[in-house]
């Protein structure tokens, strides 16, 4: 494309970028995973707060403020420990950003996130770099900037109060970080290789798999030999590794918490679905309207035939036309995730493979591929099929703008799918002229009881237990309702406490009436 064009059109593309990742931060609802965030980040446990609240007292909504941001009852120490204990497989740096930025900003639900809005945006300068060290063509980083900026499961990330955001920046940057340093073999280029790892294994522990892709590049591009640079390598990620030994002690001791939080990867899922996660999920990086099995059927298949040959097709054209170096170092970057977590799905069973965050590395290098592609296909005009490519680029870009112009719009989106439709839930609840809340710490209430906490009138009572206890439930109030009773506490409830229960609305709601017999 002429370049004053093509400037044009990535000048726009960048701020239609930017403007994505800001615009609406607070109108999708802070969901259960984001909850667990504040909740690390106020420094107590979850243990803790069970132990505050569960006790069958009936409290304010606003009392459940304080396992929400920061207060001077825990301090830095107490949210690397809250995490150390309960959930190892989340390290500390993320979670110690958002603490300091919350104590500096405020604890509204768009400033919490707006750090992770804010910290996306190094992805732009992190993937041109990484390009330049890969590909040594500024063609290709400007046009994987553009996919990246427009791309609709990056701006769901990048709006998440997660750390996933950070993940990507700091996955792209250690991989610019390694290729630069295998090509200046100097000590200042292995030193930032180490701090861009740090960074990486600091903020998830799926961090390791990028490593191992990583070193298997190594080794393939230097031919298996203990050549120097292969030396330097080792010993820089040795380095690595051995500042990350703290939080290794921290998963070792607290090994059966990380196995308990993380036992849902383990739940069997038929074959089936499995299969349309593997097919649906990689697509949602170029177009994603939200698109479910009721959705029209042409609307689905037809993106889905699209996205995927040109995903192949980028992959096969990598493999053909680029040189072995980069082809190698996008398909371990691809090539590890994916099978680390598809097989132990295809052998014991689980659902490890279906969750997209899990897979950011793979489509990373997808991404690259199809930048790869694109950049070669509309380098040179006279080209055959030049303006089929032109159009095709076009046609992408705008489905990501498309894509992300419906989310931003959205109060849920599949990434924030819980177990229950929180929008719902709380709109039933709220309805009521004075009603009483009752809940237990059944699997996830915890979490869910935080999420419909943001959202609650202050009208709303709360009486929270720990089950297998009853609820001494008070009078004055104008409805009693239940959330997400486990079938113990209902047995009992209508057993012991000669109470019936009667489902208040249609749906996934877990809404009930209690009505005295």
């Amino acid at each position: 494309m002429h370049k004053s064009w093509f400037r044009f059109l990535i000048i726009i593309l960048l701020t239609l970028g930017v403007f994505f990742r800001f615009v609406n931060l607070d109108k999708k609802i802070y969901w259960h995973d984001e909850n667990f965030t504040s909740l690390r980040v106020s420094g107590y446990t979850e243990a803790e707060m069970v132990e505050q609240v569960f006790n069958g007292q009936v409290i304010d909504v606003k009392d459940l403020q304080k396992y929400r941001y920061p207060t001077p009852e825990k301090n830095l120490l107490d949210t690397i420990n809250s995490l150390a204990i309960e959930e190892p497989q989340h390290p500390p740096l993320y979670y110690v950003m958002v603490r300091f930025w919350m104590q500096l900003f405020g604890n509204q639900v768009a400033i919490t996130r707006s750090l992770s809005a804010l910290i996306s945006l190094l992805a732009f300068p992190c993937i041109y770099w990484l390009c330049l060290e890969l590909f040594n063509s500024s063609l290709v980083g400007w046009i994987a900037v553009a996919l990246i900026a427009v791309s609709p499961f990056h701006v769901l990330y990048a709006q998440e109060a997660r750390e996933y955001s950070l993940w990507t920046v700091t996955i792209l940057a250690s991989s610019a970080a390694l290729l630069r340093a295998l090509r200046l073999n100097t000590i200042s280029s292995w030193i930032l290789y180490v701090v861009t790892l740090f960074l990486s294994l600091y903020t998830f522990l799926f961090s390791g798999l990028v490593m191992i892709g990583q070193a298997l590049y190594v080794l393939i591009r230097e031919r298996f030999q203990f050549s120097k640079v292969t030396t330097n390598y080792l010993l820089a990620s040795l380095l690595g590794l051995l500042t990350y030994v703290p939080w290794i002690f921290a998963i070792i001791n607290n090994f059966s918490e990380l196995d308990q939080r993380t036992s849902w990867t383990s739940d069997k899922i038929p074959f089936l679905s499995l299969v349309k996660t593997w097919v649906a999920n990689p697509t949602r990086i170029f177009f994603d309207i939200n698109l479910d099995s009721k959705s029209n059927l042409i609307f689905i298949v037809l993106p889905l035939l699209i996205l995927w040959g040109l995903i192949g097709y980028s992959i096969y054209f990598l493999c053909r036309k680029a040189s072995k170096p980069v082809f190698v170092f996008i398909l371990a970057l691809i090539g590890v995730t994916v099978l680390v977590l598809v097989l132990p799905d295809l052998i014991i069973g689980g659902r490890r493979s279906s969750v997209s965050r899990y897979l950011i590395p793979s489509y990373l290098g997808i991404q690259l591929a199809v930048a790869y592609l694109f950049s070669i296909k509309l380098a040179n005009p006279s080209l055959s099929r030049y303006r089929i490519w032109q159009f095709g680029f076009l046609l992408l870009i705008i489905g990501g703008i498309v894509s992300c112009g419906v989310s931003s719009q959205a109060e849920t989106w599949w990434i924030k799918k819980n177990r229950f439709d929180t929008p719902e839930n709380v709109q039933v609840i709220n309805q009521f002229s004075r009603p009483l809340l009752v809940s237990s710490n059944n699997r996830y209430n915890p979490g869910e009881i935080l999420t419909l906490s943001y959202l609650l009138n202050p009208k709303v009572k709360l009486q929270l237990v720990t089950e297998p206890n009853l609820p001494k439930i008070p009078e004055g109030f104008s409805d009693i309702l239940i959330f997400n009773p486990s079938k113990v506490l209902r047995k009992k409830l209508e057993a012991e406490g000669n109470y019936t229960i009667k489902t208040v609305a249609p749906g996934n709601l877990q809404i009930f009436k209690l009505i005295k017999t």
